[in-house]
């Protein structure tokens, strides 16, 4: 498309921008923003592009606006706050001026998955409270929906045929590697994986379910050497060179320095979903968080 053709700056482009100028650094932006710094820089270099002008000059100490640059990001951050408004008078037509949504949620999805989608929801949506009740499994998370104490669940498929269920992402189990632990490729073999001293969550928890299953349909006995409730103790103990762990990336972040992360012998995933309870009358202010979170993990 040439520049004749262009209809103004993305959304993505403006928002890139707004957190570059903010914080100086395209690393801090893409922090932020939820995004990689490749993706950033690439937004503003193809605002650059399109505008005929440099914005940012970068540098050894972060990047600093042009003076070009300050007059357009001072206009990009009154176009974000003329759509924050925007969406603000949305809501007080779609009842969204108050309530509450009450999230109850593994401990995976609560520390790694949904801070960034509840600060979105709540910029969006500053009058709706969002409260965050975090368990140590699935089970007590759909215990809560079936008796009123929260509107949304996030948890595993499949589940009851009393919950509606919206898909969100396919969540992997990963091989820790200790850091004195070397391989030549990123997937194990059955050989390798049975012979590491291995670690991994109690026989209460469905993660050992999930890799005791994976095991017993490859024809192999999972016997692990450590199990512990608390992810970061097995993190802990990887890093202290003490054994090999099985566990979902989702629980995995961050992964300790030095440790590795490789594949097992073939995929186990385990798919996370959002649920609501069936037949039940939903405040708008549910819908609209469902709505944040699908349209996050779609970007």
């Amino acid at each position: 498309m040439s520049k004749g053709q262009q209809s103004g700056p993305r959304l993505s482009q403006i928002r890139a921008l707004v957190a570059v100028a903010r914080f100086g650094s395209f690393g801090e932006a893409a922090l932020q923003l939820g995004l990689t710094q490749p993706t950033v820089s690439h937004a503003i270099s193809t605002l650059e592009d399109e505008l005929g002008i440099i914005l940012l000059v970068r540098g050894r100490h972060g990047a600093q606006l042009t003076p070009a640059g300050k007059a357009v990001a001072q206009q990009a951050e009154e176009v974000l706050h003329l759509l924050t408004q925007m969406q603000q008078t949305a809501n007080l037509h779609k009842g969204l001026h108050g309530g509450e949504v009450r999230i109850s949620t593994f401990r995976g999805a609560a520390a790694n998955l949904l801070p960034p989608i509840v600060a979105q929801f709540r910029e969006r949506h500053p009058a709706i409270a969002v409260t965050m009740l975090e368990h140590y499994d699935f089970d007590q998370v759909e215990q809560q929906i079936r008796d009123g104490k929260a509107d949304i669940g996030i948890t595993f498929l499949p589940t009851g045929p009393d919950f509606e269920t919206y898909e969100l992402m396919r969540d992997p189990f990963w091989v820790l590697l200790p850091p004195d632990v070397q391989t030549s490729g990123s997937t194990l073999t059955w050989e390798q994986v049975t012979t590491l001293p291995l670690m991994t969550y109690p026989e209460d928890n469905s993660c050992f379910v999930n890799v005791h299953t994976y095991f017993r349909e490859a024809g192999f006995d999972f016997k692990p050497q450590y199990q512990f409730r608390e992810t970061s103790t097995i993190l802990s103990m990887v890093a202290q060179g003490l054994g090999a762990a099985i566990i979902p990336s989702l629980s995995a972040h961050p992964v300790p320095p030095g440790v590795g992360v490789v594949q097992l012998p073939s995929p186990l995933e385990r798919t996370i979903a959002a649920i609501l309870l069936a037949a039940a009358l939903h405040p708008p202010s549910v819908f609209a968080f469902l709505q944040t979170l699908q349209q996050y993990l779609e970007d």
